[in-house]
Parts: structure tokens; C-alpha cells; sequence
């Protein structure tokens, strides 16, 4: 094992990366920072059907995205690579010629159907529908004779006698019975590697010191731990991350939660929240402390303070932080990350936006205490970006500037008195200065203030109404009343 703690994260591009392994691969490079360590990037793409370079490239852009970034990987490199599976083909065939050479592994050539009998008849005797072991006693001799004639077989891994022991950075001391484990399959009658197989062969080559995987994993380990041993060499240290849980304390389903990075990013979540929340799955600061930034967790993240309990994943603890880091966004950068969302709405193009840089942070800042998520902001500020005569207006907001009878007057009144003050357009002084107007006509502010809000705004509620105001300008705020008195009058 190496002076230097060297861990990994090795996604299988099957899919877009899943919430849950975001977390993993957070906690693996929080802790690799911590402690001046390494982090890799490994892609496990053995599975060919399944595996597609545009889900390494999502999985990729993902971790990029929650500012993750490995000192070594398929993209930039480094002195222990191929660090593709599928580029480790010849290594994976040596090694497992070094463990049939060596004794741990034997040829096995019972046929599917003998597997699937006798799977069925320990299940039903109550037993362990484990292998039974039957090529063991096949003479090295025979074994090579029968696969050079070409007869299918696999590649089994010989489990010793005895008790495998580990030592889990979370859960203490383990201890597994090697009778429960049984002589597992390492390489298909394909050619084709399996999991257990090639990580152990990678984690080998890698140097990997620390292994920081999901608690699901933990039935593996005694495979691979024996692995370890039949190459003579010492395991890393595991850590198994607990469950991530509904609030229904059930394992994770894309009811609750369990969708992918993507789609949290697709619907606006800011990055820092989703890692501060991540962090927070199995893991705290403090007991008191929510906000977590990432320099903090790298300052502060141990896996032995990680909880072995499952944790809850709360999809509204999850939103309100991300409202947290809406509100505390610098407003010209919050600008930025909103702009890709208005754009996709199709309100307006990048060249416009650019070319108002400082009137959209102005209608961004407007809005930023309403919003959690970026991708709320465009259905907010669609009125700004229609044409005057063509605001829509929503039901609720209609019914709410018909309630008062005189409406119609009250806003060709307030149109009159308000033309000569929409130069310069000071939104503190015209708000004081309208309620007076209102007090000295006797009006409920709600009387002039609805049917302001549905003829400027198409709403119900919204923004402040002298700050849209403002932002719509004085020509847009001048038609835009002469269309609803000639609509609320029709």
C-alpha cells in the first residue's frame, strides 16, 4: 500500500449518473483532497451491450458540473492507466491465467441446465442454492484438455476454508463464513470478465488504498477480499456508505428521489446545494450546521464519522437549499446560471440577454427571494418578454381586477395622473406616491393594485408591482394600461 492515499470512483456508463453515486464519488474526492491523496476516475464499460460513450460523457460532464475534478482518468491521463475496462482486456486474461496457474481458480464446464437443477433443489431443501463445487476435482490436465476441444466453460474462483475478517472504516469489524461464499464465476465461457474479477485486477494496479463504495457493495467484499489474498496482496480500506432512504425509510426509488444528476440539473438546482445536500446523507459538520460548502467538507470530511445508519433523503430539505443558495448567489453570477433557463423557454436568445446584461440581473434580482430553482425563474418573468398587446391574462388574475366594478375607470384615472411621473421611473417614490393617490380617492388599494397587477403583469401575484414597473419601462407600462382598460371594459 502506498504512502499517498489513492482512491477512485469507477462509474459504469449503463446510464446517467444517479444521485446515489454522486454522493460516493463526492465523498471519495473529499477525502482524497483532504488528505493531499489521489483521485481517480475509472469507467467500468465490460458490459458492451449497455455501456455508451454518451452516458460516460454525461457521467463526466456531471462531476465537472458539482466541481468534482480526479488527478487521473480516461481524460487526462496518468502513469497506472488504461483507465477504461475495456482497454484492460489483455491484463484482465493474464491475471486470470496467473490464478488458474496459481491454484486459486479452476475450470468449471457444468452446463446451464445442471446449474439451474440445482439451484432448484437446495432452494427447495432450504439450503444455500450456492454451486456445490463439482469441477473441483477435474485434474488440471483434463481441464486444459477439455477447453482447448473447445467444451464452454467458466472461470471459477476457488473460496478457500476459514473465515474472512474485515475492517469497514463505518461498520467495525466484519466477519463473513467462506462456507456461505460460493466458488463464483470470474470469467464467463465468453471470455468475458465479471465485476469482482476486474476490480480487484484495477484496484491492484491502481494502487487504490481506500475504497469508499455504497453499503449495497458489502456483499461482494468477501469475494474480493479473498481476491486480494490469492494475489498476495494487502486489500485497501473499506468504508460502506449507508442507504440512502426515503422519508418513507425505504430504499431509494425515483418516487422519492433516486432519479438521476442530470435531472437535478436539468430542473435548476444550484451545484453547491446539490453537494451540500449530498454531503449531508450520512455525514454532518456539526449537529447544528446545514449550510456545508465544499471547502468545508474537504476541510473536515472523515469517513469514520459517517453514519452506518441509512439516511433520509428529504426532497423538501433538498429544495429549501437550494432556495438558500439561490438567495445568496452573487446577482450578476445567478444571472448566468438562470440565462441557459430563459433561453430554453425560448423568452429570449443569448445574444439578447447579452446584449441587456444589466436589465436581466436587474429582473433576475427582482425575483431571486421567490425562486429555489433556476428553471422557476422563466415562467415568473414571461410577462417582461411579451409583446404589450398580447399579454395573457391568467384566469385568477381576470377575476381578481373584475371584482371591483369601477375598475375600468379607476385604471384610465390612475393612467392619467401617472403619465407625467413615468420620467424618470423611480419605483420608491411612485409607490409612496400612489397610495396617496389611492388615499385621496378614497380607494382600497386592492380596488387599483389588481387590476394593475392583470393589466401589467397577466397575474395574480408576482413581483413588486413598482419594480416590474421599472423593469417593463415606461412606454411598455403606459400600453400596456390602455389595452386593459379597453379589454375590462369589453
Amino acid at each position: 500500500m502506498t504512502a499517498t492515499p489513492r482512491l477512485r470512483f469507477a462509474p459504469s456508463p449503463t446510464g446517467h449518473l444517479h444521485i446515489g453515486g454522486a454522493r460516493t464519488a463526492l465523498f471519495n474526492w473529499a477525502y482524497a483532497r483532504r488528505t493531499g491523496g489521489k483521485f481517480l476516475l475509472r469507467v467500468e464499460d465490460t458490459d458492451r451491450e449497455r455501456s455508451k460513450p454518451e452516458y460516460e460523457r454525461s457521467i463526466l460532464e456531471g462531476l465537472r458540473w458539482l466541481g468534482l475534478d480526479w488527478d487521473e482518468g480516461p481524460d487526462v491521463g496518468g502513469d497506472f492507466g488504461p483507465y477504461r475496462q475495456s482497454e484492460r482486456l489483455d491484463r484482465y486474461r493474464a491475471a486470470a491465467e496467473g490464478l488458474l496457474a496459481g491454484g486459486h481458480a479452476y475450470r468449471c464446464f457444468c452446463p446451464p441446465e445442471r446449474l439451474e437443477a440445482l439451484r432448484e433443489e437446495r432452494t427447495r431443501a432450504g439450503e444455500n442454492p450456492a454451486y456445490d463445487g463439482l469441477c473441483r476435482a477435474l485434474g488440471p490436465g483434463e481441464a486444459a484438455r477439455r477447453a482447448a476441444a473447445g467444451e464452454p466453460c467458466v472461470l471459477r474462483f476457488k473460496v478457500p476454508e476459514g473465515r474472512t475478517h474485515l475492517t469497514d472504516w463505518i461498520r467495525g469489524e466484519v466477519v463473513f463464513d467462506n462456507r456461505e461464499v460460493e466458488d463464483w464465476v470470474m470469467v464467463r465461457s465468453s471470455g468475458d470478465p465479471i465485476y469482482n474479477f476486474v476490480v480487484v485486477v484495477d484496484d491492484v494496479d491502481m494502487a487504490i488504498t481506500h475504497v469508499l463504495r455504497g453499503e449495497e457493495h458489502l456483499t461482494n467484499t468477501p469475494k474480493q477480499v479473498l481476491l486480494y489474498q490469492a494475489f498476495g496482496r494487502t486489500p485497501p480500506v473499506f468504508a460502506h456508505l449507508p442507504l440512502m432512504l426515503g422519508k418513507d425509510k425505504k430504499k431509494l426509488s425515483k418516487r422519492t428521489g433516486d432519479t438521476s444528476l442530470q435531472d437535478y440539473r436539468d430542473k435548476g438546482y444550484a451545484p453547491e446545494a446539490v453537494v451540500n445536500f449530498l454531503c449531508l446523507q450520512g455525514w454532518a459538520l456539526d449537529d447544528k450546521t446545514t449550510l456545508v460548502s465544499r471547502a468545508q467538507l474537504v476541510e473536515h470530511f472523515d469517513p469514520h464519522d459517517v453514519s452506518p445508519s441509512g439516511s433520509i433523503f428529504d426532497p423538501d430539505k433538498f429544495l429549501w437549499l437550494a432556495g438558500e443558495y439561490v438567495r445568496r448567489d452573487d446577482p450578476a453570477h445567478l444571472a448566468e446560471r438562470c440565462r441557459p433557463f430563459v433561453v430554453a423557454a425560448g423568452l429570449a436568445s443569448e445574444a439578447t440577454l447579452a446584449a441587456r446584461a444589466d436589465w436581466f440581473r436587474a429582473v433576475v434580482a427582482s425575483e431571486r427571494e421567490r425562486i429555489k430553482l433556476y428553471s422557476e425563474l422563466p415562467a415568473r418573468i414571461a410577462y417582461l418578454f411579451a409583446p404589450d398587446e398580447e399579454v395573457p391574462y391568467a384566469p385568477e388574475a381576470l377575476a381578481a381586477a373584475q371584482k371591483h366594478p369601477e375598475r375600468v375607470a379607476t385604471l384610465t384615472g390612475y393612467l392619467a395622473w401617472l403619465a407625467p411621473r413615468l420620467e424618470p421611473l423611480d419605483p420608491a417614490r411612485l409607490r409612496e406616491d400612489t397610495k396617496r393617490w389611492a388615499q385621496e380617492r378614497g380607494l382600497a388599494l386592492p380596488a387599483l393594485f389588481q387590476p394593475l397587477r392583470c393589466a401589467l403583469m397577466g397575474a395574480a401575484g408576482g413581483a413588486d408591482l413598482f419594480e416590474a414597473m421599472a423593469l417593463l419601462g415606461s412606454a411598455s407600462v403606459r400600453r400596456r394600461i390602455e389595452r386593459a382598460c379597453a379589454r375590462l371594459a369589453g
